[in-house]
């Protein structure tokens, strides 16, 4: 199975405000980098839709080691969502779960491949999650 890095984020100008998402996919020696934005959203869906672009970008099956510098992104996906189907898409404090429709594009992308979730600090000078934060604020700058 080819191995892949992808390292996402989100940025927001507001929250809620426009709003962009950043990828950079590494396979070997090969870098790629991805980008968009949104006119309305928030931080928290930009970092999502960042999860959601990179992973369905790969087109075939591959084993991702995948950086976000988003909390919300990783323990949602690795703790937070078995519940959350459990119980019919509601949180424990039974109100619907906030981005349904980005969790469960999410779900759907990360089950084509082997998923490994990395948190890293962001703003912290790690190389690749400052590319996927300027590409996030391209994408805003682009729209």
């Amino acid at each position: 199975m080819k191995k892949v890095e992808l390292f996402s984020d989100g940025a927001c100008r507001g929250n809620p405000g426009p709003g962009g998402w950043g990828v950079l996919l590494r396979h070997g020696d090969t870098e790629k980098e991805l980008y968009g934005g949104e006119a309305h959203t928030t931080n928290n869906r930009m970092e999502l839709q960042a999860a959601i672009e990179g992973l369905t970008a790969l087109k075939e099956s591959c084993d991702v080691t995948l950086v976000t510098d988003s909390q919300y992104v990783r323990k949602g996906i690795t703790e937070w969502i078995t519940n959350w189907k459990r119980n019919n898409w509601r949180n424990a404090a039974k109100k619907p779960v906030v981005n349904k429709d980005l969790w469960q594009a999410l779900d759907e992308q990360a089950a084509r491949h082997t998923v490994q979730w990395n948190w890293v600090k962001g703003h912290s000078g790690h190389r690749e999650n400052d590319i996927a934060d300027q590409l996030a604020n391209r994408g805003i700058d682009e729209q």
